[in-house]
């Protein structure tokens, strides 16, 4: 029974020797050397604690060079076979371009059944190993010319099993880790000029969205920047205080759910979704708190979590279109670039779709698409806003204005010369009124049509801006009367100016329906305001006693009143 057992034994240790040699078997030939397409094995380490003595009788499967094996391979071992079809030596390099995302990395080169060399890579040591170069891990070594090389390399990853092995020359090893990679570059480059625009726009209208979306932003930079290696590359850092940079993973799609909060307002106009939205927010600050406790923990649910996020942020959008936002639908176009690329991402995360351009750069294309739309977003709303506004602004112009000659009207004639007249108070200056109307107007009505009274007003409307500063306040009381405010003039200049008026009144000519001209006189009574004695309508009063006296004194003449003292102890 022993030797029965015995016999078993060896026969499983010679089938399962027989399956670790299925890896499939690399042939290098002449020329130079740039593998980065192949298929190689692998074997999941369930328990972490497989040896390299243990790991090298057990079976492997067949896989890419480059792939996921999701969040349950944490420890996976790899096996390269490298056979020399040359005839002499050659000195080749392994690269794993992705190490700067996981803990550690041990390789064992293995000849003709004997070990030749072991090494570990750990992430943590400080300072890092010479095998390992702004984020790629590389290790040299000698392809012999009459026997196979075999490679295991275990990966100890953080929370996702995503790597890729490459097998380089001198020359292609050397390119390969001076180029930089210029599309994520120019992910984080855009995403850095929103924030800084975003920042500006921020300053100029202090909107909490632009606070919300600025904080998105820089999330999704930082994680684009730290999963496709490009903090490695450039900063020359990995390990865990580094991975725990993956939060931001956490954080934006909190400050997305914040951003559309406060962009739709669903706290005042949208209650059921700000509800669903507040929900999924308490899921996420949760599983924060449990990322900065521990953060690899933390990645595991992240991806159910975004599946959760993209169906409720979906239909949050497709609701607030149907009831008629006008941003929804810029904002489904942004948010379908964004999970549509994400889900290609997540497959690949789990190891469910090979790694392609796109599975492998997914999320950093999501998140850029969607930026830019939001960017549009606020944008647009700020046209939104800016639309309405002037809308308010004419609708104050048009209150504060007479129709017929686009003068100022009464009510913001009083509103205006009070102000004015504050100012003249501070700044011990003078200030004159003219009051005016049109001789016999009633007549050129009866004579002439209402139709020739209107051009007749517009007419002297005219006149009255060409014979006035830019800071003189023009005013028409209604009928046929106007009234002109002049900041800093004296009572003599005012004279003069109401003096020059009437002369060019009686120039003025306006044809009637009937093709006859209509000419016209006015008469003006000016008063000087007594600063700090009189408000305006003091002053005005005494301007229309002048006026009265000019009316009945002949008509087509200028009046000027004085302030009596007993006026001025009565004001």
């Amino acid at each position: 029974m022993e030797l029965q057992r015995q016999l078993w034994l060896l026969l499983l240790v010679m089938l399962t020797s027989t399956a670790a040699w299925a890896a499939p078997q690399i042939e290098i030939d002449e020329g130079p050397v740039d593998l980065t397409d192949f298929r190689i094995a692998y074997h999941v380490d369930d328990s972490e604690v497989l040896t390299y003595e243990q790991v090298r009788h057990l079976p492997f499967a067949e896989i890419d060079n480059k792939a996921s094996l999701g969040t349950d391979a944490k420890v996976t071992w790899f096996k390269l076979v490298l056979t020399n079809a040359t005839g002499v030596e050659q000195r080749l390099f392994v690269h794993l371009p992705h190490a700067y995302h996981v803990q550690s990395v041990e390789f064992y080169e293995e000849r003709g059944g004997t070990l030749l060399r072991r090494e570990r890579l750990d992430l943590n040591d400080s300072p890092v190993s010479d095998l390992m170069y702004r984020g790629t891990a590389v290790y040299p070594f000698t392809l012999s010319a009459d026997q196979p090389t075999v490679f295991y390399l275990r990966s100890h990853s953080y929370s996702h099993q995503w790597f890729g092995i490459e097998v380089l020359d001198e020359y292609a090893s050397r390119h390969t880790l001076v180029s930089v990679n210029f599309d994520i570059a120019l992910m984080v480059g855009m995403l850095l000029a929103l924030v800084f625009y975003n920042g500006l726009l921020y300053f100029a209208t202090s909107r909490k969205e632009n606070i919300f979306y600025s904080l998105y932003l820089i999330s999704g930079l930082l994680w684009i920047a730290l999963s496709y290696g490009l903090i490695a590359n450039v900063f020359d850092v990995y390990g865990s205080h580094v991975f725990r940079l993956n939060i931001s993973l956490i954080t934006m799609p909190i400050f997305l759910l914040l951003f559309m909060m406060a962009i739709f307002e669903t706290g005042k106009i949208y209650p059921a979704e700000h509800r669903w939205l507040q929900a999924l927010i308490v899921l996420l600050v949760g599983n924060l708190g449990w990322g900065i406790y521990d953060i690899a923990a933390a990645l595991k649910p992240a991806s159910s979590l975004a599946a959760l996020m993209m169906v409720v942020t979906f239909s949050v959008s497709i609701s607030l279109y149907r009831k008629g936002n006008p941003l929804a639908k810029y904002f489904l176009i942004g948010h379908s670039f964004f999970v549509a690329f994400n889900i290609i991402a997540v497959l690949f995360y789990k190891g469910i779709i090979p790694v392609s351009y796109l599975s492998f750069h997914g999320v950093g294309i999501g998140i850029v698409l969607e930026a830019l739309t939001l960017a549009f977003i606020i944008s647009y709303r700020i046209r939104i806003l800016e639309n309405i506004r002037s809308s308010q602004e004419e609708l104050k112009k048009q209150a504060s204005t007479d129709p017929l000659t686009k003068l100022h009207n009464r009510r913001f004639f009083f509103s205006e010369a009070d102000y004015l007249l504050d100012i003249a108070k501070s700044n011990q200056t003078p200030m004159s009124l003219l009051a005016l109307d049109i001789d016999h107007f009633k007549t050129v009505n009866d004579t002439h049509g209402h139709a020739c009274g209107d051009q007749v007003i517009i007419a002297l409307a005219r006149l009255l801006r060409e014979h006035s500063r830019e800071k003189d306040l023009i005013a028409r009381f209604g009928g046929e009367e106007f009234v002109l405010l002049l900041p800093g003039v004296e009572l003599v200049d005012a004279q003069r100016c109401a003096e020059r008026v009437r002369t060019a009144a009686e120039t003025l000519e306006v044809r009637s329906d009937t093709d006859k001209t209509v000419r016209i006189t006015v008469s003006i009574g000016v008063a000087e305001i007594s600063i700090g004695h009189e408000p305006i309508e003091a002053a005005l009063g005494r301007a229309d006693r002048a006026l009265y006296v000019a009316k009945h004194s002949g008509r087509n003449r200028v009046s000027t009143d004085r302030p009596t003292l007993d006026t001025l102890q009565a004001v």
